[in-house]
């Protein structure tokens, strides 16, 4: 059995093994483990989507899940620490999946257990689960990932969902990617140093707007800014409107993570190029996909 800590602990094939299964889902396959398994939600910080989508995806296995949302009511709120959490939900789980604010808290939780970590988040690190939804839905809309323009919008520095699809696309042959985003906001070097596709770093999306195959807008993430004053300078740098939107490819899609806040226009919701919420419906045949493989044993 493995962790997922990382998108790059993920292959091309490891890619689109988890696409295949996730295409027989949504085709209407029925995919039950063998054994009943019992799967852990460990968030030690709020989410919506990512843990719902997971319950969801376990549950439809046939696996039993127990776990929290939040540190209220837990007894890591008492002072235990999260050493001994970990541990407690290793004899209880066959599987625990992890969102914590503090950057390399799955890969401590993997060192301490026995049974599989999956990152769900950890601070400003990496999400490699929601890389899989990304590249997916480029996968559904174009039928390869490979030999497309991206632009990647906002908050390059602290999302935790750019620095996974960065690796991510590492296991692909993208044409080319714009990196934009306020000089405040560039991608870590540490990231950048890791690509081995071109790509430019530019702080204006309508430069090359036209070009972009694949939009992915990021929110500003102020629950990661050290410092209250650097977020206001830089919380309203983007909005995608109507304008921006009307330059780009008729057939380009714009993906977004989600939640966001104000930097895209909610009247661009009804643009054939708005596939954020399909990208959200992705969720759970992928992370069902995910699930039964590390579950059933195969990985």
């Amino acid at each position: 059995m493995r962790d997922i800590i990382s998108s790059l602990d993920f292959s091309k094939e490891d890619f689109l093994t988890i696409f295949s299964l996730a295409d027989e889902i949504e085709k209407g396959k029925r995919l039950k483990l063998q054994e009943e398994k019992v799967v852990a939600t460990a968030f030690f910080e709020p989410s919506t989507r990512t843990h719902l989508s997971f319950t969801t995806a376990a549950l439809r296995l046939g696996a039993k899940t127990i776990g929290f949302s939040s540190t209220e009511g837990i007894s890591e709120a008492k002072g235990e620490n999260f050493a001994d959490t970990i541990r407690m939900l290793e004899n209880y789980s066959d599987c625990i999946i992890i969102r914590h604010k503090f950057d390399g808290a799955a890969k401590f939780a993997s060192e301490i257990s026995n049974k599989p970590i999956i990152n769900a988040g950890d601070g400003k690190h990496e999400h490699p689960t929601q890389t899989l939804i990304d590249i997916y839905t480029v996968y559904k809309s174009f039928g390869s990932p490979d030999n497309l323009t991206y632009g990647i919008l906002g908050d390059l520095k602290y999302a935790r969902t750019v620095n996974s699809l960065l690796r991510g696309l590492t296991r692909f042959k993208p044409r080319f990617v714009y990196l934009i985003s306020p000089e405040p906001l560039k991608a870590r070097k540490e990231i950048l140093s890791e690509l081995n596709y071109p790509y430019k770093e530019i702080d204006s999306p309508s430069e090359v707007i036209s070009e972009i195959d694949v939009l992915y807008v990021t929110r500003i993430q102020k629950e990661r800014f050290p410092d209250e004053m650097e977020y206001e300078k830089v919380k309203e740098s983007y909005t995608v409107d109507e304008n921006l939107v009307n330059q780009m490819k008729k057939d380009s899609i714009i993906l977004h993570p989600l939640p966001r806040v104000n930097e895209i226009d909610r009247r661009i919701d009804s643009k054939p190029q708005a596939k954020y919420f399909y990208q959200a419906s992705l969720g759970v045949p992928i992370r069902m996909s995910l699930l039964y493989k590390i579950l059933s044993g195969e990985w």
